[in-house]
């Protein structure tokens, strides 16, 4: 920062001017003086160049942030974009496997349906061989009984 210019001969005039000795008056300015160029004191020269910089830096921040708002607004709109795409092939695989499963639960359906019929012609197979069982079951026990009937009764007649 810059310093503030002090004339320490106009100070030394003045203070003689009001009573004091050339050597008191001397004395006096140079300390003054040396406590100025101690101090860091801001001129408006260098308040200005702060304002100043504070002005560019705000200026760089909305850029900034301007650029950031239209990055993160086209990120939004490509991520939208991918986003509709995915749902669009997820929908269509969805409706592939349906349609799959549709085909697959028919298949089965009819795979069903012609086990059913081979197990009903079985069933009506085993029966009739049932019924043939029953029937010789029964013809041969009426042959035994006839038998029987034959030993017990015939000798007596």
């Amino acid at each position: 920062m810059g310093q503030v210019a002090f004339d320490t001969l106009q100070a030394s005039e003045e203070l003689q001017t009001a009573g004091l000795t050339s050597q008191q008056a001397k004395a006096i300015s140079l300390v003054v003086r040396k406590s100025h160029e101690v101090a860091d004191v801001a001129t408006k020269a260098d308040i200005a160049d702060v304002k100043r910089d504070i002005s560019d830096v705000r200026k760089e921040i909305a850029d900034v942030r301007k650029d950031l708002t239209a990055q993160i607004t086209e990120v939004r709109k490509d991520l939208s974009a991918e986003i509709a795409d995915v749902r669009k092939d997820l929908s269509a695989e969805i409706a592939d496997v349906r349609k799959d499963l549709s085909a697959e639960i028919t298949n089965v359906r009819k795979d069903m349906e012609i086990t059913r019929k081979d197990l009903q012609l079985e069933m009506s197979g085993i029966r009739a061989e049932q019924k043939l069982m029953r029937w010789m079951l029964g013809a041969g026990i009426l042959g035994i009984l006839s038998l029987v009937v034959k030993a017990f009764l015939m000798p007596v007649l």
